[in-house]
Formats: structure tokens, C-alpha cells, sequence
């Protein structure tokens, strides 16, 4: 199996299995960030392949110092706020992925518990403002260090880490039916 500098080597000489490989590795993430940050699964493919699209584009002077899950987990994260900051926000976040693990060994009573669990779980993250929500989901899905997630957001890793705690902070409060304003 190839590494990611091996893979980007490769797209550069216009590869198209490298492409290939690069979406097969990194698509469950990417889709999984992009469908805890917007609630539109098609949105979320469209995010993911424009970002694929803009790295076959930019290949030739792209110079990645850090993981390309990093880097295009990153450009996700951009996309998606382009998408907010041209749509208003909407009420709902995909985490599926995060609550479907064992859903497969589980009887019909545990998946109706889990799908009511998945569907409060949805509606509490979507009501956390965008900064404490991106955080959580880049830490969580994209595996991505608070120094990372700061300068992503513009911020101080303090305040990156701050917004993840006060995140899931609201997050326990709300699923455990208290308020936190």
C-alpha cells in the first residue's frame, strides 16, 4: 500500500488510480465530517467531491506538510463554512456514523433505542453555535489537534479547546435534559 506522498507523486503525473485510492482511504472521514457539519447527506458528497475536484486542480502546487487526511479534512472544513456563510443554518446534523458501530448485532428493541438516541443526539449538536459544533466534529471525526483546529478557526488553542469543552459540555447537559444558556 502506498503512502500519501506516494499517492499525491502519483496524482501529479495525472494517475487517476491515485485519485482513486486517495477517495477510498479518506472518504468515510471526509463524509463523515462533512455530514456532522451540514445536514444534507447530497451537500455533504457535493463538499467532498468539490474538494477532490480542487486537489486534482491544485496538485502541481500543493506542498502538504502535514497529513493529506489533515489537509483535506481541513478543506472540508472550509467548504462547509463557505456553505454557511452563503445559507442560512439549518436545524439538523448527520452523526449517524458515530451511533451506527454495533447497530448490526443489535435486536430490534436496541436499534429503536439507538435511532431515538441518534435523532436527540442530531438535534442537540445542530443547536450548538457553528465554532463549538466545528470543533467537537473536527476532533472527533477528523482526529485533528486543537493546535490544528485553531488555526483552522483563527483562533488561540485555548480558545479551540474552550469551544470543544463548552461544546460538549452543552451536549451532556442537554442529552441528560438539563438547560445550559
Amino acid at each position: 500500500m502506498m503512502d500519501d506522498r506516494q499517492l499525491l507523486g502519483k496524482l501529479r503525473q495525472g494517475d487517476k488510480d491515485a485519485l482513486q485510492a486517495i477517495y477510498a482511504r479518506y472518504e468515510g472521514t471526509l463524509l463523515a465530517l462533512a455530514g456532522n457539519l451540514l445536514d444534507d447527506p447530497a451537500l455533504a458528497e457535493d463538499v467532498l467531491q468539490d474538494v477532490l475536484v480542487t486537489l486534482v486542480q491544485s496538485v502541481h502546487r500543493l506542498n502538504i506538510r502535514g497529513s493529506l487526511k489533515g489537509y483535506l479534512a481541513t478543506a472540508v472544513a472550509n467548504r462547509t463554512r463557505d456553505y454557511y456563510r452563503r445559507r442560512p443554518r439549518k436545524a439538523v446534523v448527520s452523526i449517524d456514523q458515530a451511533l451506527h458501530l454495533a447497530a448490526d448485532e443489535a435486536g430490534p428493541v436496541q436499534m429503536v433505542i439507538r435511532n431515538e438516541q441518534t435523532r436527540q443526539a442530531r438535534a442537540v449538536l445542530a443547536t450548538l453555535p457553528y465554532e463549538q459544533r466545528e470543533a467537537i466534529v473536527l476532533r472527533l471525526h477528523a482526529d485533528m489537534k486543537f493546535r490544528e483546529i485553531a488555526k483552522l478557526q483563527n483562533v488561540s488553542v485555548k480558545t479551540a479547546l474552550s469551544r470543544y469543552r463548552y461544546g460538549l459540555d452543552k451536549l451532556r447537559s442537554m442529552l441528560n435534559g438539563e438547560v445550559i444558556r
